[in-house]
């Protein structure tokens, strides 16, 4: 498993990198992982070195550009019958495992639209995309700038271990979450721009922020980082989750996590964020403050739409399953180290 963001930060896809090793072992098979970062990852990892911390996609991505890492890369897949590198073409570790070994390889996109992911892949992938023995992706979205160069891209989403989760926990009446970090186009500003709305309407309405600090407001508590126990437990006692991300998603990990917690999910109408929530979440308009609001207040004063999007969000959650996940990926392998 080949990682090019580094596992002593955090992120969507060191996580499921890091979870890919996991369960392969769990199901019997030999796995290890390769990624920057002075500590970090499941048990065995070859860490590369220290991250470079660039800034991209509205963010910063945590990447390795020293001298020599490709030789470094390629030392670490070693002794593997099929290498599976996420972002295959980040520099330099995802890009050095692409090109360096003739070891039967899975790559996976996951950059959203608009990223300098997507927009390199559109052009490196018409000279170093043949490389790669088959080619996933996490989403539609992601698949976008590839999919005409390989028609035989599957898509094979990002997955939780739902059964870890806690669906029937004692719910905080008016207790809506907000997981992400304090960037941008996490949409934060647009929620607490929404919330005193949301305030006029419910007085009882309480908003717990988890991933930023800001000023104190009425009705808000702000909890800075919080580690995965925490943030399961917020879930668990929240009857909402609301995702206002304001755009550039492959994806959607938060959605899955607020289903599986039985929460009812509102979430701003991106693609990537529609194909995650199929029919078990309402959505509004992107940075759309006052729909944010009235969407919030209309499911927390009715207890029967809200049972009816928690149930709904409950038996979504179950298509992204790491059983499920983990199955796609297993025939994934076995194809390309057929090939």
């Amino acid at each position: 498993m080949v990682c090019p963001y580094a596992v002593d930060r955090p992120g969507g896809v060191q996580l499921q990198a890091i979870q890919l090793v996991e369960w392969l072992r769990a199901a019997g098979h030999q796995a290890w992982l390769v990624a920057p970062g002075k500590s970090g990852g499941p048990e065995g990892t070859i860490l590369l070195g220290s991250s470079l911390r660039v800034r991209a996609n509205r963010s910063v991505a945590p990447i390795r550009l020293a001298p020599g890492v490709r030789r470094e890369v390629v030392r670490g897949l070693r002794g593997a019958d099929v290498v599976h590198i996420h972002e295959p073409l980040v520099p330099m570790v995802g890009l050095g495992a692409t090109i360096g070994t003739r070891i039967p390889s899975v790559g996976t996109f996951h950059a959203g639209p608009g990223s300098w992911g997507q927009r390199a892949s559109r052009a490196a992938f018409a000279v170093w995309g043949n490389r790669l023995t088959t080619v996933t992706a996490v989403s539609d979205v992601a698949a976008a700038p590839i999919r005409s160069a390989r028609p035989d891209l599957r898509i094979i989403p990002n997955g939780i271990d739902v059964a870890s989760f806690q669906p029937n926990g004692t719910r905080q009446p008016g207790q809506v979450a907000f997981l992400g970090r304090d960037d941008p186009r996490k949409g934060l500003d647009v929620l607490l721009a929404a919330w005193p709305e949301v305030q006029r309407a419910l007085p009882n309405a309480h908003l717990i922020v988890a991933g930023a600090k800001r000023a104190p407001m009425p009705g808000v508590e702000f909890l800075g980082t919080v580690g995965e126990e925490q943030k399961r437990e917020i879930l668990a006692a929240s009857e909402l989750l609301v995702a206002p991300n304001t755009g550039r998603e492959s994806f959607g990990v938060v959605l899955i996590e607020g289903m599986a917690s039985g929460c009812a999910v509102v979430a701003s109408e991106l693609a990537a964020f529609t194909e995650v929530l199929g029919n078990a979440g309402r959505v509004v308009g992107v940075s759309n403050i006052q729909a944010l609001a009235t969407e919030i207040a209309l499911l927390l004063s009715d207890a029967g739409l809200l049972a009816e999007h928690r149930a709904r969000g409950l038996a979504r959650a179950g298509a992204f399953d790491r059983a499920v996940v983990l199955q796609q990926y297993l025939q994934v392998y076995e194809v390309a180290a057929a090939r």
